[in-house]
């Protein structure tokens, strides 16, 4: 018989260059599930708990604390040690009574601490935008969620408030919108990618280029100390206007 859906393990060679993982050490190493995040884009929890944490010697400890209800991804319970944690989830491990957000670093993701007041919202930024039924418009984020903005013909207006590559501030877990953050200048932005990843700054310049497609368009980023970095705008990620609505770390 032939071979039924994709593969469900990895090999420790192949894996995304950012896991923090030896190489050599063993062969295999765990393949996150899928879902709200890519496999370049995303760390297991059993990488989480096992390799950064070091909560954890083995797989089959890390299985244990997972089932055992203590580990919140964006607030739920994840019953899975394969489950993929992306950027900006939180992490909250009741337990040890600690929260971490997923930044981009230099490195790749990063665990940053935060406390418990910022584990109750998470950033995401809106990659599309369709009309559907009713004339309502669905907002599809970064995180792979969708969320429903319900307008009526004289509310029509509200629904285009929301433009793609904007950010918006989102309850946990409840996932109601508390603030929306437009991608413009002036604005407070960190990098998600390219040479430039974990850079943050404010937005001096966004290009306007004619027949060219939005997200390829570049964008300038000056930090605190002046330093100007260039990238695209599909790796630009808003996190605030007079200020960024989220902790950082500190730029290296």
């Amino acid at each position: 018989m032939g071979k039924k859906g994709a593969s469900t393990g990895l090999k420790r060679k192949p894996a995304p260059r950012s896991w923090p993982i030896h190489r050599k050490e063993f062969v295999w190493t765990v393949r996150p599930s899928p879902g709200p995040h890519s496999l370049d884009n995303c760390l297991p929890l059993a990488i989480i708990l096992r390799e950064i944490l070091e909560f954890a010697r083995t797989r089959k400890e890390s299985k244990a604390i997972v089932s055992s209800g203590k580990v919140y991804v964006d607030g739920k319970i994840r019953w899975e040690d394969d489950f993929p944690v992306g950027l900006m989830d939180v992490l909250s491990i009741t337990d040890v009574d600690k929260c971490f957000r997923i930044l981009p670093s230099k490195k790749g993701l990063i665990l940053h601490p935060i406390n418990q007041e910022e584990a109750k919202f998470k950033l995401c930024r809106i990659e599309n935008k369709t009309v559907v039924k009713n004339g309502h418009i669905q907002l599809n984020l970064h995180d792979g969620s969708n969320i429903l903005i319900k307008t009526s013909e004289s509310e029509t207006s509200q629904g285009n408030v929301y433009k793609t590559f904007d950010t918006l501030k989102i309850s946990l877990p409840e996932r109601e919108i508390l603030e929306h953050v437009k991608m413009k200048e002036g604005n407070f932005a960190i990098i998600t990618g390219g040479k430039n990843i974990g850079n943050y700054g404010k937005i001096v310049e966004i290009e306007k280029a004619e027949g060219k497609k939005r997200r390829h368009t570049l964008v300038k980023i000056e930090d605190e100390k002046g330093n100007t970095y260039q990238t695209v705008l599909n790796f630009v990620f808003a996190i605030g206007e007079d200020k960024p609505l989220i902790t950082l770390p500190e730029a290296s």
